[in-house]
């Protein structure tokens, strides 16, 4: 298959950009043709264009999900076909990959395929959540009522996701000045005091001094080995917590830090009984609920809880009892899942657990940046006062000498 650009006149008299994979351009030209329309230019598209794109972190944001969701949604209840709805939501959609994706999708749907399995084949910009939703959507009619709650469970998690995106700027951007002020005096301040030194010379200099001179050194002269330690420092860690043990470790981390442990767990808690609601509001099984949480879930420890409670939930035993039993998940989880057990009201529950626990997190988010404030800020004494008092010691024994 090859991708050819695209741009032509509706029959309806309106312009329209974009792009089609085709066998060859006469296929591609007889494709356009197919509802009327007039085409103005066909070209292929340069391999550049078509396959090299720079993600970082995930390809499509929940953000932009949110906005397909509901926009499908509304299309599909003016009366729009799915396949229409594709082709409309591929036509204006600006990333890439994911407008690939959904086009891709469309011609899945157009050989017969569902809309579930279509998207199943791309993992990368269809997270497992929306594939089991929609699956149960198309075997239930209601479609539309699962986009509908697939655009608030995006919604939601792209406003938490953001928050702590934006209040993680302010420290990040003072550990840069840090870095920066750190480089300056190393690189340019510290060896034009050293070279003073040593001008004078015949004064024994302090312990302090002779510290910060043998790293300022480091800085100037050894600057390859700094990055290249730091480098396999990054590649080992990074390898670590890529393996189970790893994986493990950093879970029990992120749970036990002051504040970050905190935060860590009402995220895990929030996340889990949103998403669980949101499936089980669209008839899926608690069972098959956890099975896919666990996969969503990121923090090791927190998979390994609910993997041990979809067993124990598959056995018979209702939900609320391990998640108590892991020592976990906070008192209030276990408590309000038990009383939607005993009233048979699992999802208004699991709702209100995760309305509860997103205010949880924007305030222990705003806790943690309160904290970190000041945490850096003296971090910056620590760095910067030594170098400072590596200099200004030598200089006055230089002036105790020439008063002498």
């Amino acid at each position: 298959m090859a991708s050819f650009k695209y741009e032509l006149i509706t029959k309806e008299g309106k312009r329209k950009k974009g792009t089609i994979d085709a066998a060859d351009e006469e296929a591609a030209r007889k494709d356009l043709k197919r509802d009327g329309a007039t085409i103005v230019s066909l070209a292929s598209a340069s391999v550049l264009e078509k396959d090299i794109e720079i993600h970082i972190g995930k390809i499509v944001k929940p953000r932009e999900m949110s906005v397909f969701c509901r926009q499908f949604q509304s299309v599909l209840k003016a009366g729009v076909t799915v396949i229409e709805a594709l082709d409309m939501l591929a036509e204006q959609t600006e990333n890439k990959a994911f407008r690939k994706a959904i086009a891709e999708s469309r011609d899945s749907v157009k050989k017969g395929e569902t809309l579930a399995e279509s998207m199943a084949q791309h993992p990368k910009v269809f997270p497992e959540i929306m594939i089991h939703m929609v699956a149960a959507g198309e075997a239930s009619g209601g479609l539309d009522i699962a986009f509908d709650r697939l655009a608030s469970y995006f919604e939601k998690s792209s406003k938490i996701s953001g928050l702590i995106v934006k209040s993680m700027i302010y420290p990040i951007v003072l550990i840069c000045v840090i870095v920066v002020i750190v480089i300056i005096m190393m690189v340019k301040i510290v060896p034009t005091f050293t070279a003073s030194f040593d001008q004078v010379g015949g004064a024994e200099l302090p312990g302090i001094t002779k510290a910060v001179i043998a790293v300022s050194d480091m800085f100037s002269h050894n600057w390859y080995i700094m990055l290249a330690v730091i480098f396999l420092a990054v590649f080992f860690i990074k390898g670590f917590k890529s393996t189970e043990r790893g994986a493990i470790l950093f879970g029990k981390l992120g749970l036990s830090l002051p504040l970050v442990g905190n935060l860590t767990i009402k995220n895990a808690s929030a996340q889990f009984a949103r998403t669980l609601s949101t499936l089980m509001a669209s008839g899926i099984s608690v069972v098959e609920g956890i099975g896919i949480v666990e996969k969503i879930i990121k923090n090791q420890i927190v998979k390994q809880v609910l993997k041990r409670a979809k067993k124990q939930v598959t056995e018979g035993v209702a939900l609320s009892i391990p998640l108590e039993e892991s020592g976990v998940f906070p008192p209030m989880v276990y408590h309000m899942i038990r009383i939607g057990e005993d009233t048979g009201n699992m999802e208004e529950m699991l709702e209100k657990i995760a309305d509860y626990y997103d205010e949880e997190v924007e305030m222990a988010t705003e806790s943690l940046l309160a904290a970190m404030e000041p945490l850096i800020i003296i971090l910056m004494a620590v760095i910067v006062v030594p170098i400072v008092l590596a200099i200004m010691l030598p200089m006055y024994s230089l002036y105790d000498a020439i008063g002498a």
